[in-house]
């Protein structure tokens, strides 16, 4: 396990300057700048700008600063806003980890509840109810369904608040628009392991020897039968946090995505290249997590490894 964690890292390095390299590359290849403006600024401007912000550089000497900055995690100063680029990533990071904390909590509590219940109920209708559903969550893309949502329970029936992020639950419909789209995966990745699991010898031993149904789906087989959920778990969750760029800019959440669609407009590089560099650090991380989780759940898996 140790020779596993070790590799892991090692390669999370290599993926980690990839993505830097590459976005550092892509951003300056893309036709205009971040000083580009319709009424150009006197020639003596732009040259303090550039000389501020090192633009006047051959772009393999910024390249080498911008490693440099990396490794330190250090990405400058934003070029439009009065902030460093760690400053940013610490005011809104938190914003964009509630909204995916509470999202994967929906999208795991809807989607194991329903695999199960297909699962148990295999080609019934509990099953075939439970999948139309995951169906439906899969298929409706978040730039609909939170425009829906704020209709209905905001707009309509004035349960919620349609946007901001100012209490849990101005939380709720944006965590559901999250949520509710990775539950259908959940739920078909759920009932797949399940299935496997149940048609095991020692399911069959357990029933033999009398033990509840209850305990037999819940017990012994809910434990294997997740292991292609937590497969699923990491990229799931990095999605979830960073991939909620169009949630966050719906609902006026101040997060993360919210922020790098701004910097987008802008063509801000430190903000851009940084946030792109911690959601790849935070992916990286999620799947060395998932890797452990493999050994701690099915102890067969660790002892290959």
């Amino acid at each position: 396990m140790i020779r596993l964690i070790v590799g892991r890292l090692a390669m999370g390095v290599v993926v980690l300057w990839a993505v830097a390299t590459v976005s550092f590359f892509a951003l300056r290849a893309a036709p205009g700048g971040p000083f580009d403006e319709e009424r150009a600024a006197p020639p003596e401007v732009m040259r303090n700008i550039e000389e501020r912000y090192h633009l006047n550089e051959p772009v393999l000497v910024q390249y080498g600063r911008f490693l440099a900055g990396v490794a330190r995690f250090d990405f400058g100063h934003s070029m439009k806003r009065q902030q460093t680029v760690g400053e940013i990533i610490r005011n809104h990071a938190p914003y964009s980890a509630r909204l995916g904390v509470f999202a994967l909590t929906i999208a795991i509590t809807l989607g194991v509840l329903l695999g199960v219940l297909a699962a148990h109920r295999q080609n019934r209708l509990g099953d075939h109810a439970a999948m139309t559903i995951s169906l439906i969550g899969i298929s409706v893309p978040s730039f609909v369904l939170g425009p829906v949502l704020i209709m209905v329970f905001a707009l309509g029936l004035f349960w919620l608040p349609p946007a901001r992020a100012e209490g849990f639950s101005s939380y709720i419909l944006p965590a559901a628009t999250l949520g509710l789209i990775y539950m259908g995966t959940i739920a078909r990745l759920t009932r797949s392991g399940m299935l496997e699991t149940l048609r095991q010898d020692y399911i069959r031993t357990a029933r033999a020897k009398g033990v509840s149904e209850r305990a037999v789906v819940w017990k012994h087989g809910l434990r294997l039968g997740l292991i292609p959920v937590v497969t699923y778990l990491g990229p799931a969750t990095a999605g979830l946090i960073s991939g909620s760029f169009v949630v966050e800019k719906v609902f006026q959440i101040p997060g993360l995505g919210y922020s790098f669609v701004a910097s987008i407009q802008d063509r801000d590089y430190p903000v851009l290249t940084g946030v792109l560099v911690f959601y790849a650090t935070f992916l990286v991380l999620l799947n060395l997590a998932v890797d452990i989780a493999y050994g701690v759940i099915d102890p067969r898996i660790r002892d290959k490894r």
